[in-house]
């Protein structure tokens, strides 16, 4: 069973994504699909679309700074850990799953490219622009919403960049 909400005032993750969508002028709608949505591949299932439709969000952090940082990617690819560093300008480590939720008020799984409780830095691999729309994660393991690529970068404030392994 899917449910679409419209994006609605108040402190859950859900809807924080989309009071960060409507600030950013990205119409959305979020749906929640009844089943999990935590994996890309689970995602595309839920969805009816393929793998590289749906967009990974992957929280690093910076091995000197501290700070955590967003790589968006397309569902079907893994992300080069060595790319990554180069345009973040620092080693990067998989950030650990507690600090991801408090900080971003998102549970692994659930993470959304928008409606972090932090400004968080972000980056979007190139091949998600070659894509009519892609659906990303709503800030719940159910729940997601589709969007042009280009405005959802764009609301994201990321930063395009190489970040597929070849």
């Amino acid at each position: 069973m899917i449910m679409e909400l419209k994006p609605t005032n108040g402190g859950g993750s859900i809807a924080r994504v989309g009071e960060a969508a409507r600030a950013a002028g990205l119409a959305i709608v979020v749906k929640r699909m009844g089943e999990s949505t935590r994996t890309a591949e689970e995602a595309a299932t839920q969805c009816g679309v393929t793998v590289n439709r749906i967009v990974k969000s992957l929280v690093f952090q910076g091995a000197s700074s501290g700070r955590l940082m967003l790589f968006l990617i397309p569902g079907d690819c893994q992300m080069d850990l060595a790319k990554a560093a180069i345009v973040a300008g620092e080693t990067l480590k998989r950030a650990d799953a507690r600090m991801v939720r408090d900080e971003t008020g998102f549970a692994i799984g659930g993470v959304s490219p928008l409606g972090h409780r932090i400004a968080i830095r972000t980056f979007a691999d190139a091949a998600l622009l070659e894509q009519p729309t892609v659906w990303a994660a709503a800030g719940a393991h159910d729940a997601v919403f589709e969007a042009e690529p280009k405005a959802l970068v764009k609301a994201a404030g990321a930063t395009i960049a190489d970040l597929a392994a070849d």
